[in-house]
């Protein structure tokens, strides 16, 4: 049994590493690998959230307004995001992704896809049938 569940360490280890490299080399092809994991979270809830402001953005996140303003004005220095006017009322503010953001706060889901990819050029048809019927077990 020990020997079983140090295999599935090994095999789990293995899969996380492949995942954060494919996920690290999309990082710096955007030029960001020392982007953290809590900015990577903040982009990814901006893009979730399409039109949020700063008021909306410090409300989901739980964070003062200043903070919010101090991290988006890193983001803006860093190119991934934009402040947008609204039409309606130009003392709101929109915060929207650049393609850069986007690109990071997508970078997990593309990371997964490239993953995908090793798996389809290294598994046969019949084992990835059985790897995708073992992870649906994992629900």
């Amino acid at each position: 049994m020990r020997e079983r569940e140090e295999h599935l360490f090994e095999a789990l280890e293995n899969l996380l590493r492949v995942k954060n490299e494919c996920s690290s080399r999309i990082l710096s092809e955007c030029g960001l690998s020392d982007m953290t994991v809590k900015q990577i979270a903040y982009l990814k809830t901006i893009d979730e959230q399409g039109e949020v402001t700063f008021s909306r953005l410090a409300g989901i996140t739980r964070n003062s307004k200043p903070t919010i303003t101090e991290m988006v004005n890193k983001f803006v220095r860093m190119e991934c995001v934009y402040r947008e006017p609204c039409a309606d009322d130009r003392r709101v503010m929109y915060i929207r992704l650049t393609e850069k953001g986007q690109r990071i706060a997508q970078a997990e889901h593309d990371a997964l896809r490239r993953v995908i990819e090793r798996m389809t050029e290294t598994l046969d048809e019949r084992e990835q049938e059985l790897l995708i019927g073992l992870l649906k077990k994992l629900r």
